[in-house]
């Protein structure tokens, strides 16, 4: 078959082409809502960002918490995603499988979210504020550092050593805070110090 085509009815086919493509570009049509119904929202969109560090072992790779809710408008935030830091120059964004598993730790239901004490007889935990918590620490380390603490050996020398408590302090954290941590620890005398990095 053999089709006459003039310039004319090639500028108007062209033409009714061009304008009902136009019209479906901006929305004259359903292809828009079709597209955007087969496109998956972006589950990041709306959250904060924040940089931390993953609180499993010693190697201290950096992690991105995302979160959503604005804490400054007095909202709670939700953290719900968790993935490795690319910028980070210990992990370049890769996870090991327990790293990989943060979200599931932090919404865990036996995470323990607030300090308890189990008092002597008694056959379960009580929850206490963190100032409760924190003064109990305290004053039980100092009543052990004046019981035990010995400040003479028994050449007369001054050694100023405290065996019976010890300290294990975390890995993840910077040279300047493990620096502080040593000296605070050291400077009570106690011996027995460690690092999370070795358990």
């Amino acid at each position: 078959m053999t089709m006459e085509l003039s310039r004319r009815l090639f500028l108007k086919g062209a033409g009714a082409g061009v304008a009902g493509s136009a019209l479906g570009a901006f929305g004259f049509a359903d292809a828009e809502a079709a597209n955007a119904a087969a496109i998956r929202p972006f589950k990041l969109t709306g959250t904060t960002e924040t940089r931390n560090t993953c609180t499993y072992c010693s190697v201290a790779c950096g992690i991105i918490l995302y979160s959503k809710g604005d804490v400054r408008n007095g909202e709670k935030a939700d953290i719900v995603h968790i993935e490795g830091d690319a910028d980070h120059p210990t992990n370049r964004g890769t996870l090991c499988p327990k790293g990989a598993a943060l979200l599931d730790m932090v919404h865990s239901k036996t995470r323990t979210l607030h300090p308890q004490i189990r008092k002597p007889g008694a056959s379960a935990f009580e929850r206490v504020s963190w100032e409760q918590a924190l003064d109990r620490v305290a004053r039980l380390m100092k009543d052990d550092r004046d019981r035990n603490l010995v400040v003479k050996n028994n050449d007369g020398v001054t050694v100023n050593r405290w065996a019976t408590t010890g300290f294990l302090a975390a890995s993840a954290t910077t040279n300047e805070t493990a620096w502080l941590t040593y000296k605070v620890v050291r400077s009570t005398g106690i011996v027995a110090f460690d690092n999370q990095a070795r358990v």
